[in-house]
């Protein structure tokens, strides 16, 4: 690959990742002090990008690889998600919001895996190449993150302008970008196939099915984190809360690198116990620290995202592909994100606006109880798991490739 194509496609993740954390991880400040939203229709919002998460691989895989460049088709989705969330910062109604939210993360989502294929195409070791590519994604959510925290904009319409132009930016560098041509209309697809449906072979392994079955059932404390613990922070009087958050994607770099280290060494198992724990920990932390909010507590809770997102859910990726072997890796890591980032996300982000809700008081909220539910939920996985998780050293690929051949 040449360093020219290189610095475009790094460039292209950087802005990718730029738009999403813009105005994701303020979302919820930002409903409560323009919209008056309440914590419900908080969770709602936020339960907009996890069902586009479950839609995105079938257009993708139906439409987008089979009919357009996927250069072409991932510009014009930026622009029209440009003007989606301009138009965004124009609503007055929660209800309003909430589709134009969701009809945005319909038009954002595919770019995720449209912006992979374009970089994977122009790959000659995928392997080596590609880390190093995607690295620029969390640089750039990084710098988003901090220029909201550092303007003070977190609760303005600023941080869906900023996205917004960006995003066109993106849509219109994107047509620049090397050709990645449609797979044409000879190839193979289904809404099955889309979703990683050939890979249900993979729970005739009952360790797999106890992984899988935790995978979702974390993701329900996993959206707490994402909905509420900027509102959180701000609520306790954090300064600059969506900059400090940023400690949490350092963390994620720096702990991510530990991980091929560890994989091998204390094994499957061990690593997912650590992520779990993390879980657990975190919000006793946040439950417990937040009467000062400069509290080592908070920060602590904050840098334990590289463990609590690392341990678990990359090392849950790299669990899935040895299980799945190489027939079936793709449809099992895409299994995997329907069955994790969708519905886990989904049910979580509806469950953490109603307990949110709940626990409303005069003034604020009481986060002690707030906190403490997705704390047990963790420590009711991490127990589930513990007892029934049983994996030998050398993890067993799965028996057959596709559920035709059972």
């Amino acid at each position: 690959m040449k360093k020219s194509t290189g610095a475009m496609l790094s460039l292209m993740m950087f802005l990718e990742y730029f738009i999403w954390s813009s105005w994701y991880v303020t979302m919820g400040t930002y409903m409560k002090e323009q919209l008056n939203a309440t914590d419900v229709q908080i969770g709602a919002a936020f339960s907009a990008l996890a069902l586009a998460t479950i839609l995105s691989p079938i257009f993708v895989g139906l439409v987008a690889d089979r009919y357009f460049a996927a250069q072409r088709i991932m510009g014009v989705l930026h622009v029209v998600g440009g003007a989606l969330l301009f138009l965004a910062t124009t609503i007055g109604n929660n209800t309003a919001f909430y589709w134009v939210i969701l009809v945005y993360s319909l038009v954002y989502m595919p770019t995720i895996a449209l912006s992979n294929n374009i970089a994977f195409n122009q790959m000659t070791d995928p392997g080596r190449q590609f880390p190093w590519i995607r690295v620029f994604g969390t640089a750039g959510w990084i710098v988003a993150g901090t220029i909201v925290g550092n303007l003070g904009i977190e609760k303005s319409p600023a941080t869906f302008h900023i996205a917004a132009a960006v995003s066109v930016f993106l849509g219109l560098y994107s047509f620049l970008l090397p050709n990645t041509p449609p797979k044409g209309k000879a190839a193979e697809g289904s809404a099955a196939s889309a979703i990683g449906a050939e890979a249900l072979v993979l729970f005739k392994s009952r360790p797999y099915l106890i992984f899988f079955i935790s995978a979702i059932l974390i993701c329900i404390p996993l959206a707490f984190y994402y909905s509420f613990a900027n509102p959180f922070l701000n609520e306790v009087g954090m300064t600059n809360a969506a900059g400090k958050m940023i400690l949490g994607q350092v963390s994620e770099g720096l702990f991510i690198l530990a991980i091929p280290f560890l994989f091998n060494r204390i094994g499957v198992k061990k690593m997912l116990l650590l992520g779990m724990s993390a879980w657990v920990l975190r919000y006793i932390l946040f439950a417990y620290g937040y009467g000062d909010p400069n509290s080592w507590m908070l920060y602590m809770g904050i840098i334990l995202h590289g463990i609590c997102y690392d341990f678990f859910f990359v090392t849950g990726y790299m669990y899935t592909e040895k299980k799945a072997g190489e027939k079936i890796k793709n449809a099992a890591q895409g299994l995997f994100t329907t069955a994790t980032y969708g519905l886990g996300m989904l049910i979580g982000t509806w469950f953490s606006g109603i307990i949110a809700e709940s626990y409303k008081i005069e003034g604020g909220h009481n986060w002690q109880g707030v906190w403490i539910v997705p704390a047990m939920i963790a420590g009711a996985v991490l127990v589930y798991f513990t007892i029934f998780f049983r994996e030998r050293k050398e993890i067993a690929v799965a028996e057959s490739p596709t559920l035709s051949q059972r």
